[in-house]
């Protein structure tokens, strides 16, 4: 049964639980329209019609940890984007967890910006934000797919699944880990005031960082040297010896 971790549930995190939904995270941006209180989790065993970036489909079918999370006013406006480097190192923080209490080791654990979990070089799961406004309050949904028994066999970039890595995880039991790594990974970014830590630690386990890939942004495709990240979680790369910061778009592998 899937269910919430302990330190989620001291926090006062919510979730509910369904065998088959069109979209978790289209679900919860109409509960939030509708009034609907958060922090609450919506996991479902498959998703009919479940949407990646840029409107993407995404294979949903059984097997795999589909999830979105409602937050009710979580921050100002401009910290709001930094959710995704905060739930990327939740998930980054769960599955390092699990590869450890199973001594999996050889692991290459990392995180791609904007929102992609890598592992050994290979997408294992990718976040999206959405959000909105009901009346004067602020929500945001933040939707999830984990590959925990399979991966898609066309992607825009090689995908693996913990199953195939030597990870041995059901969706209870991935979920539990990760809703507790959420929470605790949320009370420390403290609505954008502690995003510096959030920051270092994301850097220190970046995909990437350091190298040249092709940047697709702003109707733009360029080769440059990733740098860094900035303190509203812009992208700091090197374009042809000038600086630029992405604030919006995808990155590749030459």
């Amino acid at each position: 049964m899937v269910s919430l971790g302990e330190r989620a549930r001291l926090d006062g995190y919510a979730l509910r639980h369904v065998p088959s939904i069109g979209s978790t995270s289209a679900t919860l941006m109409q509960d939030a329209l509708n009034g609907a209180a958060g922090p609450v989790w919506l996991v479902a065993d498959e998703q009919v019609d479940g949407k990646g970036r840029r409107g993407r489909f995404w294979h949903s079918p059984k097997g795999n940890l589909y999830a979105s999370l409602l937050l009710i006013d979580p921050a100002p406006a401009e910290h709001v984007a930094q959710l995704s480097f905060v739930l990327a190192l939740a998930l980054r923080d769960a599955v390092s967890q699990i590869a450890e209490a199973q001594g999996v080791t050889g692991l290459q654990i990392e995180v791609k910006w904007p929102n992609d979990l890598m592992i050994n070089g290979k997408k294992c799961a990718g976040l999206l934000l959405e959000g909105g406004m009901k009346g004067q309050s602020r929500f945001v949904v933040i939707g999830m797919g984990v590959n925990l028994s399979f991966h898609p066999d066309q992607s825009n970039h090689p995908a693996s699944d913990f199953a195939a890595l030597g990870l041995n995880t059901s969706t209870a039991h991935f979920f539990a880990f990760l809703s507790d790594a959420v929470a605790q990974r949320i009370s420390q970014w403290e609505g954008g005031r502690n995003f510096a830590q959030i920051r270092a630690d994301w850097l220190a386990h970046a995909y990437k960082m350091g190298e040249v890939m092709r940047i697709n942004a702003n109707a733009e495709s360029y080769e440059a040297r990733l740098e860094g990240v900035d303190p509203t979680g812009g992208l700091i790369v090197d374009h042809m010896g000038r600086q630029r910061i992405v604030t919006a778009g995808e990155i590749f592998n030459l």
